[in-house]
């Protein structure tokens, strides 16, 4: 499965090595139980709420890395 900012943060979580990645950037994604809760947004959706706290220029990064596992 390719990874993007676009895709599902449920299906991100799926992936270790997807999860590891987001995890630099935003600690609790692998480990805070809300996440179950928002399973169905894109990453990029989930990125649009100012409590997420990621930047543009972060949130390219996070695509960049997430595009670079295939």
């Amino acid at each position: 499965m390719a990874f993007s900012i676009d895709t599902k943060v449920k299906d991100l979580r799926k992936s270790e090595a997807a999860s590891d990645i987001i995890a630099q950037y935003s600690p609790g994604f692998k480990t805070d139980p809300q996440m179950k809760l928002v399973g169905a947004l894109t990453f990029r959706k989930l990125c649009s709420f100012p409590q997420a706290g990621l930047s543009a220029e972060q949130l390219a990064e996070i695509d960049e890395k997430l595009k670079a596992l295939g």
